[in-house]
């Protein structure tokens, strides 16, 4: 169990400050606040004894609770609670064949929430990191309906399709971003190292020299001379990125410029409605409330541009609109899924149809990745086919002019 050290102020206004054995931050602060001291700062700490390898490796795994570690958490809970398991001894069966040991601190610390009296979805809440909103709700559905089981397995599902369709996604991504990468490193080679040896050679004739190879010799200059500086300012685009994406407005920008890029935007599109098809259908399915359903949904989505839509459906909604006005006004649903939504609408069965949704768009997410090839391909060859023209341009028109002269 890891160590953290304290600092707080008794009811006297005493400062008080030491290192506790907890299962987590969280989970100390309550320690505290039970023996009387306010909490004002908790640090991990190292270990009395613990070495600094030791230390390194229980940084290196705190707080690392992956997509994977809550979808077999979600299968074995199932597994267990049916077969009659009480819920005590499943969580402590789990937390001694978890191998994440971050994962194991979060069911140890769900064991003693439950063992001070807390409900399960309580016990969740603590642990934002692991569970999310939409997650620790249908748990909530699920011990107020006595189906726990059963939300389990649902649960299990709906991560598993999250899971299959950002593999899909980045699947599709990752063949052209390799094909760019690759043409744009072999790009900067010949630009400065096979050019200049070119370059050399063409001052050496003493002659006009054609407007391909003036323009290639004056890139490969350029390269040569400058590379530090290009270099420092691709490390500045990435960092800048990066700090853009983890502002709100930049992520919102980004999101919906990814929609906006030719071929791919329409799978990374129909990717995500998918997932918030299946998630709304699985939220109403379990009788959670279409307001809170909605608002639960836009938190999974993974893409803030939608997920500002369905925000937006929410807020229809409450003032009474009905679901398919909210979604025709988003302007993200094709005229077949909204038709969809009027029938759920009318018949009572607004899960069913979208799981139907959710379905057609992984169907066409997946055709749209078996053509995905056949559709970048053209674009690259062309692409790389100018650059090779240019370059054979370069350096070829000269020798040709050199050889015209020889023979004359």
């Amino acid at each position: 169990m890891p160590y953290f050290e304290f600092k707080g102020r008794n009811s006297e206004g005493a400062l008080q400050q030491g290192a506790m054995e907890s299962a987590s931050a969280a989970a100390l602060a309550d320690t505290l606040a039970q023996s009387g001291i306010t909490p004002i700062r908790i640090d991990a700490a190292r270990a009395p004894g613990e070495n600094a390898l030791a230390q390194l490796a229980r940084l290196r795994d705190h707080g690392r609770v992956g997509h994977i570690d809550i979808l077999l958490f979600s299968r074995q809970m199932h597994t267990l609670l049916k077969a009659g398991v009480p819920i005590m001894r499943a969580l402590a069966g789990l937390q001694e064949s978890c191998t994440n040991r971050a994962f194991a601190e979060v069911i140890r610390d769900l064991r003693e929430s439950l063992d001070s009296g807390r409900e399960l979805s309580q016990a969740m809440a603590r642990q934002p990191k692991a569970f999310s909103p939409f997650y620790i709700s249908m748990i909530r559905v699920g011990e107020t309906t006595g189906q726990l089981e059963e939300i389990f397995l649902s649960l299990f599902h709906h991560l598993d399709f999250q899971q299959f369709m950002r593999n899909q996604v980045k699947s599709a991504l990752r063949y052209p971003g390799f094909v760019v990468a690759v043409m744009a490193l072999a790009l900067v080679i010949i630009n400065i190292f096979v050019i200049p040896q070119f370059a050399k050679v063409f001052k050496g004739l003493k002659t006009e020299l054609p407007f391909m190879t003036k323009l290639i010799v004056a890139s490969s200059d350029f390269f040569v001379a400058w590379w530090p500086v290009m270099l420092l300012l691709a490390v500045g685009a990435v960092v800048g990125f990066r700090l853009m994406v983890a502002s709100k407005q930049g992520r919102y920008a980004w999101d919906r410029f990814k929609l906006r890029i030719p071929i791919a935007g329409g799978i990374v599109s129909k990717a995500t409605l998918a997932r918030f098809a299946r998630s709304l259908a699985l939220g109403l399915k379990s009788g959670v409330p279409a307001v809170q359903a909605l608002s639960l949904t836009a938190q999974v989505v993974e893409n803030d541009f939608i997920g500002k839509k369905i925000e937006d459906m929410r807020l229809g909604v409450e003032r009474g609109e009905s679901i398919l006005r909210t979604a025709i006004a988003a302007k993200i649903f094709t005229p077949v899924v909204l038709q969809m939504v009027m029938v759920g609408e009318e018949s009572g069965a607004l899960d069913d149809m979208m799981e139907e949704v959710a379905e057609m768009y992984q169907r066409e997410v997946e055709y749209e990745l078996k053509n995905l090839s056949a559709q970048i391909e053209p674009i690259l060859i062309v692409f790389l086919g100018v650059i090779v023209l240019i370059l054979a341009l370069g350096v070829f028109l000269p020798m040709w002019d050199l050889g015209k002269a020889m023979i004359k």
